[in-house]
């Protein structure tokens, strides 16, 4: 039997207003036998040139910096579409100040303290709430981004069928980071915060990535390939977006090796099909 052709890995830093000095950041590479490659960076200013992208014929595993769902106590207290595909469809066609409306009520009802409904990959991955439109504004990122994913005719494992040959995954660049950094923080798009501490830090977590140091793909072995300029690249944005972006390159790969060794929920364990879950949390 042949072994299976390897895929291409892709790790998406998103956004849900795109432009030139904020673009979607796109990480492309590979894995061999636990080194992951990169081959480039890929920036797109506009979310219909994202679409198309994703959207083109290709053999391909992403981690997309992106909700893939709502949690189920808000979305059965707004009495919306319980099926994960009739909610995204229902929530693609609202509009983000009706969002923001619907959302600001949601949490005005609630007490302090619980203000938020949590899915329950969030305490795991120690995420933001899917339902946040600020800061940072993850509920427009889910509205703009998924409808996009699933137009494209991704296979969203546990949640989409789609074609079978581009497979996306919910990932989290912090939670790699964490497991790395702790609470140090190693980017901001703000000029004032983008400190030489700052710096340093993105110094260590790449050093990390590149020694298979991090703790959570420590077990599978997996390391970060780099050359040198692609090493000080990742170091000078001090925005993170490219750092971000192949942190979720390096949770695809991580998923890319679960499904290769027969598993066929790529790593993801059983979670709630509306909900969604973060891949490695």
């Amino acid at each position: 039997m042949s072994e299976p052709v390897p895929r291409t890995l892709l790790g998406c830093d998103f956004t849900s207003a795109p432009g030139r000095r904020k673009p979607i950041t796109l990480a492309v590479g590979r894995s061999d036998r636990g080194r992951v490659q990169l081959e480039r960076i890929e920036r797109f200013e506009t979310l219909d040139a994202w679409a198309r992208r994703i959207a083109a014929p290709g053999h391909w595993v992403g981690g997309f910096d992106l909700p893939f769902g709502l949690p189920r106590e808000l979305v059965t207290a707004l009495d919306w579409p319980t099926d994960w595909a009739d909610c995204m469809a229902f929530y693609g066609g609202l509009s983000r100040a009706t969002i923001r409306e619907t959302f600001a009520a949601f949490c005005d009802a609630r007490p302090a303290g619980s203000k938020f409904a949590h899915r329950a990959t969030d305490r795991p991955a120690g995420s933001s709430p899917s339902m946040k439109w600020v800061n940072p504004p993850v509920a427009f990122m889910l509205h703009a981004g998924v409808p996009r994913l699933m137009a494209a005719g991704l296979t969203l494992p546990g949640l989409l069928a789609g074609d079978g040959t581009r497979v996306g995954l919910e990932a989290y660049p912090g939670l790699l980071a964490r497991s790395v950094l702790g609470t140090v923080p190693y980017k901001s798009d703000e000029k004032a915060k983008q400190t030489p501490q700052r710096l340093i830090a993105r110094k260590t977590l790449v050093n990390a990535l590149e020694n298979g140091q991090a703790r959570l793909l420590q077990a599978d072995g997996l390391r970060l390939k780099l050359t040198h300029a692609q090493r000080d690249a990742l170091a000078d944005d001090a925005s993170g977006d490219s750092l971000d972006a192949v942190l979720c390159l390096l949770q695809a790969a991580w998923a890319e090796r679960r499904h290769h060794a027969g598993d066929a929920r790529w790593g993801l364990p059983d979670f709630d099909p509306l909900e969604g879950w973060i891949v490695t949390a």
